[in-house]
């Protein structure tokens, strides 16, 4: 959120030391009614894309969530990234697996908690 904040003012520095916001009062338009209306649809944009990369990521590569294994790789898998999971003080992230000529694995909801 900092970051958007930063390249908003950053982007109405370089607009006024360019000229932009005079062609725009002359245009009829307001800097700063342009600026605010393209922070709502950017931030916007990065919340909506943030909160359905999760899901899209895994219904693009056709990802299965393993919640109970069911064969003895699948459990290892479970314990061994609940194990990296412990071990680097993060939730226990979703684990699952997705067809590929390669070894794979997906994990995700990687948050840190208070030790």
């Amino acid at each position: 959120m900092l970051m958007n904040i930063a390249v908003l003012f950053v982007l109405s520095i370089v607009a006024s030391l360019l000229g932009v916001d005079r062609y725009l009062t002359s245009s009829g338009l307001n800097l700063q009614s342009l600026l605010v209306f393209c922070a709502v649809f950017g931030f916007g944009g990065a919340f909506i894309s943030l909160a359905m990369s999760k899901w899209m990521a895994k219904r693009l590569m056709g990802v299965r969530v393993i919640t109970n294994p069911q064969n003895e790789t699948g459990a290892w898998l479970v314990n061994t990234v609940a194990t990296l999971a412990k071990q680097s003080n993060i939730k226990m992230p979703e684990v699952g697996y997705y067809d590929s000529p390669e070894m794979n694995a997906f994990a995700s909801d990687q948050r840190r908690t208070t030790p």
